[in-house]
């Protein structure tokens, strides 16, 4: 399966990020078929330089994003879509709608 995902670069505690397209069971920071942008967490705002005509055409083929990079995707309105819950906290569960988790923990309170 191809999947769409951050890559870790940068220096020691100052990570910045790329986003590449790879096969799912090889190593994240091995070969990628293609560099698609970088993402830096660390500048205020947030720095995101997608390649939006790339990123749809990966996705066109059947490229599956992680739950990061779909969230960041729905940021950039790259795609459209609900942004889905990234922690790995409900491993059971992965994936699913931020806002159930929100309505859950409304119930409780």
């Amino acid at each position: 399966m191809i999947v769409l995902r951050l890559t870790r670069v940068g220096k020691k505690k100052q990570p910045s990020y790329r986003l590449v397209v790879q096969e799912k069971h090889k190593d994240p920071w091995g070969k990628a078929f293609e560099i698609l942008g970088q993402y830096n967490p660390r500048t205020n705002p947030k720095t995101i330089n997608f390649k939006a005509d790339r990123i749809k055409e990966w996705l066109a083929k059947g490229a599956q994003p992680s739950a990061t990079v779909h969230n960041l995707l729905v940021d950039a309105k790259i795609i459209t879509a609900e942004k889905v819950n990234a922690t790995m906290g409900d491993k059971k569960h992965p994936g699913k709608p931020a806002e159930a988790d929100a309505k859950k923990a409304e119930a409780k309170a």
